[in-house]
């Protein structure tokens, strides 16, 4: 795993991973000798295993560390950190094909480089890497261990031959790609995000299984990369779970590069013919096939439950929905709690790392944090961008609240018409006859951006009354969200309030 490999385009393939692996996994690294007993076990060193980890050891914790494959899990290795990556060039090249619409001249072809931009992410990927080195993590007192961590009891790990005792053990073993079981697919060979970004040859023609966050960030960059692109979605809808509007946008945005959309279509077998991978598709009674260089799933994520030894715990678990924890993030054994992808339905990194947080806070403290009063946004990061937090207007219906939304179109907002960028909207829904905010969706190029403000006020209690008094700078995009607060406020000037303001008015002109 260390080793250059032979295959140009596995892992790693320049001196950018061979300095990642040196922070991720040193080759000459040796596990420490354990101690007599752990405050805190962790078993999975990404972003839930990593904020668990030095949050616990920075209050004096004895901590233990065990990593299986390398330190910053999917996120950095082969998730956000190389995906944003690559989407960040995509949309240079985008826009550098649209140069005219913003009065630029670009004369000549547009030569894209694709194995500069993988480069590009390999260095990032190595700079980062750094701030959550195994060395960095010692030197923070914690005792790192590589190798696979198995349960041998209630209160024990053992791993690489070491036993491991521990007051409280914390399970963030993440999740996988899910395997959509295809016949032909596993001989023909696909990817997933966990290798997709170690080609270092641009493929001509790519078929994306899955419609949802992944299959739309990886077609969207990797079309403006110039791959063409094929997405199959064995459902009716694009991005099912997003408001239709939303989604709609989106999709209009990914047809405009170039990719083409297929709903209601499974990919029913695989074959291959010389160098070429052919899908055959059925939609409804009408079969076809598309042929492609590498077909990339991403269909959704399995949490990492099975080898490590939770029946020896005492932990139950379920190998689709992950490790059963109650709302303290406690599993059925008290000693044993489970954050992250392990046990969560929203697969995020961000909600990794809060999960953690409460669960290092109720394992090692007295107190109870709930996972059950965490506002959660998150986003899908094609160009434009779909953000939202809180209830859709479905759920609320469905649970009897009554609802009003409030919607800003993006070519409304100054900045956004400034910016070329006026595709999209802000939406913020209240509950009927007050300002309390019950969720909001963003489309825009910047709506992971903006939706934390929205965030912030649903997680603080402020009402979309007190959001209009935010002062927000001129101009910016996010000033959409202070013109949905001052359309709620005008809603509050009913004619009653009109008819009073105007007998004031006529009182004081005497």
């Amino acid at each position: 795993m260390l080793d250059r490999p032979e295959n140009p385009n596995s892992f790693p393939v320049d001196h950018s991973d061979l300095e990642h692996l040196e922070s991720a996994r040193p080759r000459d690294w040796r596990n420490p000798e354990p101690a007599s007993r752990y405050n805190l076990v962790v078993l999975g060193a990404g972003p839930a295993g990593l904020v668990a980890a030095r949050g616990a050891v920075a209050f004096g914790a004895k901590v233990a560390l065990i990593e299986d494959d390398m330190i910053g899990g999917d996120c950095l290795n082969v998730g956000c950190v190389p995906s944003k990556t690559i989407i960040r060039t995509s949309r240079l090249y985008a826009d550098m094909e649209n140069a005219r619409h913003f009065g630029a001249r670009f004369d000549g072809e547009i030569d894209i480089d694709f194995p500069l931009v993988m480069d590009r992410m390999r260095r990032i990927r190595q700079r980062i890497s750094r701030e959550d080195s195994v060395r960095r993590l010692a030197e923070e007192g914690i005792d790192v261990f590589f190798g696979r961590g198995c349960f041998t009891g209630p209160d024990t790990l053992e791993v690489d031959g070491a036993r491991l005792r521990f007051h409280r053990a914390l399970v963030a073993t993440g999740s996988r790609p899910l395997d959509p079981k295809i016949p032909g697919l596993e001989e023909a060979g696909y990817l997933t995000n966990e290798n997709a970004f170690n080609l270092t040859r641009r493929p001509s023609r790519m078929l994306v299984i899955g419609g949802g966050p992944l299959g739309c960030e990886t077609a969207q960059a990797f079309a403006r990369l110039g791959v063409k692109i094929t997405i199959a979605q064995n459902e009716p809808k694009f991005l099912p779970w997003e408001e239709r509007d939303a989604a709609q946008i989106v999709s209009d945005a990914l047809a405009h590069d170039g990719v083409e959309i297929r709903l209601n279509t499974q990919v029913v077998a695989v074959r291959t013919e010389g160098r070429n991978k052919i899908a055959d598709l059925v939609n409804a009674d009408w079969k076809s096939s598309v042929t492609v260089d590498e077909i990339i799933v991403g269909v959704g994520r399995s949490p990492n439950v099975d080898g490590i030894g939770l029946e020896a715990a005492g932990v139950e678990y379920d190998a689709t929905r992950g490790i059963k924890v109650d709302d303290f993030l406690r599993t059925t054994n008290r000693r044993v709690y489970a954050a992250g992808d392990v046990c969560l339905r929203y697969k995020f990194t961000h909600m990794a790392d809060a999960s953690a947080r409460i669960a290092v806070r109720n394992a090692l403290f007295p107190g109870r944090s709930r996972m059950s009063r965490l506002t959660v946004p998150w986003c899908t990061y094609t160009d434009p961008e779909i953000a939202h937090v809180g209830m859709y207007v479905i759920q609320a219906r469905e649970r009897g609240i009554p609802v009003r939304t409030f919607t800003i179109l993006m070519h409304d907002v100054d900045r956004a018409v400034t910016d070329g960028e006026d595709e999209g909207f802000v939406k913020i829904h209240v509950r009927e006859g007050t300002d309390r905010i019950l969720g909001a969706t963003i489309v825009a190029r910047h709506a992971g951006e903006m939706i934390n403000g929205i965030s912030l006020a649903i997680g603080s209690g402020m009402g979309l009354r007190a959001l209009a008094k935010v002062i927000h700078t001129y101009p910016t995009q996010a000033e959409a969200i202070k013109m949905a607060a001052d359309a709620y406020n005008r809603t509050r000037l009913t004619p009653l309030v009109k008819a009073a303001s105007a007998r004031w008015f006529s009182w004081l002109r005497g």
